[in-house]
């Protein structure tokens, strides 16, 4: 393998690669840097995420553009503002002894008018998202007129985004003598026409075969049902301690559904989707680089473009809709020679797409079976352990209370200690996961279980669908009768007119009571309550002896497993969000103080 000087880069350029600390060349950067500064042909190049691609393209530039002209001479469009501002970090990092190169990144949700006298003051090289590239241009700021490089980046998800005409228009605004390079981690038809249309004989290189996943990624998928999906996904989670990843999800809705059960349960998670605000999704974005967000939930427009390094999994709570998009998906993960995983929860019917993404990808897809409570205690156990081995002992600081210490723990011996440190730590977690249900067998999917645990009473609730409840408002609504602390909610039935919800047989009485006390109302319409009972049939009925329902005799009554509704086990990371609301709140309970189950959002 070449160094970054044999590939013929000047001294300014491999002195900041040197202070970067680049060392050796990626195999398309080995490929692509000679190959722009030695050929004036159009470059097709096959790169996946993570491969080193800004490199690849920005170095060549760096090496041939003429810094005495304040001219623009290369426009390099991205998908996002994310990957927009990493691109133009990246080329003022390997420009910085380039003394009279200037950079400016261009994209929306920032001031145009910041950007229009930045360009005004001259640079030579633009990054920019197209939607605003466009909008420069019509306002005449972004001349393109002395373009010598034009640089398509993520080319695929450019199209797929929707930019096609955009890209039309900033193509057929630049001069034909320019070079046009076109980078994508895959190669739909519609990338193939973009090369047909505006590229001269393309050269084309790659770091792999086309859309082919890395060697540093292995792929697993996980066979759940739509009752077992979310606790399979939290099981993931706790047997991986020091997960840090993204959950992929196809809509803003499931996204910020997942992120909030994942908050609520006290998980380090947050939601990234095309409701948030720039100023919520920088907020996001801040908190996942630090790490103080641990999982990522994310849509597939939303992440595009995000550059995370040493994420350990990718999570696709959903395939994608196009099955081409698992590639830049897993690409996230399994950077700079580290290995990455990259799950999918199917279930049966979803299970026949995995043969074509494994064409494509050219891997195949692990069986792999939902971690069982014991072996997820046994993984937090060691994992804690661990920290205490490599937990630093700040002597200085503790050695006035170690003699009051050490008197008071005297009388215990050397494995009492350890047996009670362990307990202390670990109660909780071992009690969450007793007893807890093998996932796999889902010979039956349990959402048409009409079997109550006999540690649940269910009761009936005279509001329904049609009075707009949703499981989430009416968990709020229980949670607002401050029944108890930390109360178990099992199933929750919405049906048109009335509902069934399950609670922790110890509360039964202090339900009823809690019920009877605050007289509560659902947006003007007085709620009751009613405990029902088991017949014979299975079927359930109120203790008056009549049937809140006839002939329906099936699709309700759903048990949940315990899992559904407790909180991770741990107190690790919880954080409380203030950032946004809960917008299914019931408007009859925002201004009260959520109790028991869950917590309440400000």
């Amino acid at each position: 393998m070449s160094t970054f000087l044999e590939l013929g880069l000047k001294e300014p350029i491999t002195k900041a690669l040197l202070d970067l600390g680049y060392e050796k060349p990626t195999v398309i950067q080995e490929k692509a840097i000679p190959q722009i500064i030695s050929s004036r042909s159009d470059l097709k190049a096959f790169a996946q995420t993570g491969t080193g691609k800004t490199a690849a393209f920005s170095l060549p530039i760096l090496q041939l553009i003429d810094e005495n002209n304040s001219n623009t001479q290369a426009i390099i469009l991205s998908p996002t503002r994310e990957l927009a501002v990493q691109i133009g970090k990246n080329i003022q990092d390997f420009s910085k002894y380039m003394k009279k190169m200037k950079v400016v990144t261009v994209y929306g949700g920032a001031s145009i008018e910041e950007q229009i006298r930045a360009l005004s003051k001259g640079a030579q090289i633009v990054i920019g998202t197209p939607g605003r590239a466009v909008d420069l241009i019509n306002r005449r700021a972004l001349k393109l007129g002395n373009i010598e490089w034009l640089v398509l980046d993520e080319a695929d998800e450019m199209l797929n985004m929707g930019f096609k005409e955009e890209l039309d228009n900033i193509l057929q605004a630049t001069p034909k003598s320019k070079q046009t390079l076109l980078f994508s981690a895959t190669f739909p038809a519609e990338v193939e026409a973009i090369s047909r249309n505006y590229m001269t004989k393309p050269v084309e290189i790659t770091s792999g075969q086309k859309n082919e996943s890395s060697d540093n990624v292995s792929h697993e998928y996980y066979l759940v049902n739509e009752s077992t999906r979310y606790l399979a996904l939290k099981r993931i989670a706790d047997l991986n301690p020091d997960i840090y990843g993204i959950i992929f999800c196809r809509t803003r809705r499931e996204t910020q559904e997942v992120a909030d059960k994942l908050i609520k349960d006290g998980y380090n998670a947050d939601a990234l989707h095309g409701d948030l605000s720039q100023a919520q999704r920088d907020s996001v974005m801040d908190k996942f680089h630090n790490k103080s967000v641990q999982l990522l939930v994310a849509t597939d427009v939303a992440a595009r473009g995000i550059d995370v390094n040493n994420l350990t999994h990718i999570i696709n709570h959903k395939l994608p809709d196009q099955i081409e998009n698992y590639n830049h998906r897993s690409g996230r993960t399994g950077r700079a020679g580290k290995k990455g995983i990259s799950i999918v929860l199917v279930n049966n019917k979803e299970k026949g797409k995995l043969r074509p993404i494994e064409r494509i990808i050219n891997k195949k897809f692990i069986e792999t079976r939902v971690p069982s409570g014991k072996e997820i205690c046994q993984n937090q156990l060691m994992h804690l352990i661990d920290r205490v081995q490599n937990t630093v002992v700040n002597t200085a600081e503790i050695d006035d209370f170690l003699p009051s210490i050490y008197k008071k723990l005297a009388d215990f011996s050397r494995e009492e200690l350890i047996q009670k440190f362990v307990s202390l730590e670990f109660n909780t977690f071992l009690s969450y996961y007793k007893n807890s249900k093998d996932l796999n067998d889902i010979s039956r999917d349990s959402s048409r279980t009409r079997a109550t645990s006999d540690n649940m009473t269910r009761f009936f609730i005279n509001i329904g669908r049609k009075d707009n409840l949703n499981p989430a408002k009416l968990i709020g609504l229980i949670n607002d009768q401050k029944i108890g602390d930390k109360i178990e909610i099992g199933a929750i039935d919405i049906l048109d007119t009335f509902s069934f919800f399950e609670i922790d047989k110890n509360f039964e009485d202090k339900t009823l009571e809690a019920f009877l006390r605050n007289q509560p109302d659902f947006d003007g319409r007085s709620v009751n309550i009613e405990i029902t009972k088991k017949e014979r049939s299975n079927g359930y009925e109120r203790k008056d002896g009549k049937k809140p329902f006839a002939k329906k005799d099936s699709g309700f009554g759903r048990r949940r497993s315990d899992e559904n509704t407790s909180k991770k086990p741990t107190d690790f990371g919880v954080r409380k969000r203030i950032d946004r609301k809960l917008s299914d709140r019931p408007k009859s309970s925002v201004d009260r103080n959520a109790g028991g189950f869950g917590r309440k959002r400000k």
